[in-house]
């Protein structure tokens, strides 16, 4: 291919292995990976850094001054979607929203890229840029520069620089007892891709993702100075299950849902039926083991499903759920009371299903 050709007719999730966040490492063989070995360097030597990898939070924080904390996170992966400037909006999108999910604000990005140049043209991986540049302008702050490499396959996120009051630092591990749990997005989105990938998805459904992914998880900025709400973070690759065993990890806590009040995007259990289920839904379920109830199939594909630039999950205290979801309303986030947080009296945290 040379370098004068278009993006006309270019499907670049064919040019991956797999797509979105649903290229994440699976939870228990990321945490192999980060585990501190003996002899090495430990965080521990760094009084300032507020917020490390050892609660698998979705941003470090460090100390900026008595007041404040700067955030800095990093977030990309491949093709997910065949348009280069829905996939650079999308990768943007999902790597900012770390910084919401912190309670921050996001002050200044660089775009991390790698580029199969020999087999897409420059100007396909310029619509891609583009893409990102517009969504951090459209946010208030500046893509300012980036690193890009040859590549064999497509590659896009963001490196994002933020600031938070530390009065209002959140993390994924501030849950309580008797806590309540909001999700502020459906989940769906990895199958919704996967049906596409394949050329399932229905034209009713078309687009549905896309808008999904792009909308942005500011809401965290304005729930993070609310009394009452102890907890954030974005579902992403891990799925809701996997995020949520984090939340309840951080807490010593575990947690009851209900499966039939969580929002879906329509139609999956077609989807499902017509083997639409990315790769990295399995990997979750395995990772997640002991951890998860006895689920049928079709809820195991909807609660591990990989979600890229997915909703926030809230941990809030009873007294102050009406005012989050007062202000969840108003920016037209969903709202509804999906589960709780109970003391974890022994053993490891755990996903628990009502008592009927």
């Amino acid at each position: 291919m040379t370098n004068n050709m278009k993006s006309e007719g270019i499907r670049l999730t064919q040019y991956s292995h797999n797509a979105g966040c649903g290229c994440k490492i699976a939870p228990d063989v990321l945490s192999r990976i980060l585990a501190e070995t003996d002899g090495g360097t430990s965080t521990a030597k760094f009084p300032s850094l507020l917020v490390g990898h050892q609660s698998r939070d979705d941003a470090a924080a460090v100390v900026l001054d008595n007041d404040r904390a700067l955030l800095s996170s990093a977030d990309f992966f491949m093709p997910i979607v065949d348009d280069p400037y829905d996939f650079g909006r999308i990768a943007a999108t999902n790597a900012i929203s770390d910084i919401y999910a912190m309670g921050g604000t996001p002050q200044l990005a660089v775009a991390i890229l790698g580029w199969p140049i020999d087999q897409l043209a420059p100007e396909i991986a310029n619509r891609v840029v583009q893409g990102g540049r517009d969504v951090c302008a459209q946010l208030g702050f500046p893509l300012a520069g980036g690193h890009s490499i040859d590549a064999p396959e497509p590659i896009f996120g963001l490196a994002v620089t933020g600031t938070v009051e530390r009065a209002h630092l959140k993390q994924n591990s501030g849950a309580r007892p008797n806590d309540l749990l909001i999700l502020t997005k459906p989940l769906g989105i990895g199958i919704y891709t996967t049906a596409e990938k394949q050329g399932k998805l229905r034209t009713t459904h078309q687009g549905l993702a896309t808008e999904l992914m792009c909308q942005p998880n500011q809401v965290g900025t304005l729930l993070a100075k609310l009394d009452g709400v102890n907890a954030l973070t974005d579902v992403t690759g891990f799925g809701f299950a996997g995020h949520l065993i984090e939340m309840c990890r951080g807490g010593s806590l575990s947690a009851i849902i209900d499966p039939d009040v969580i929002a879906e995007l329509p139609g999956l259990d077609d989807y499902i039926a017509e083997g639409c289920v990315p790769g990295g839904t399995q990997r979750n379920f395995d990772a997640l083991g002991d951890a998860l109830p006895t689920l049928a199939s079709r809820e195991s594909a909807v609660l591990c499903d990989p979600q890229t630039s997915g909703g926030l999950l809230v941990a809030v205290s009873p007294s102050t759920v009406e005012d989050v979801q007062r202000l969840l309303t108003e920016q037209e986030c969903l709202s509804a009371v999906v589960g709780s947080f109970i003391q974890n009296e022994a053993g490891e945290p755990a996903i628990h299903l009502p008592v009927e």
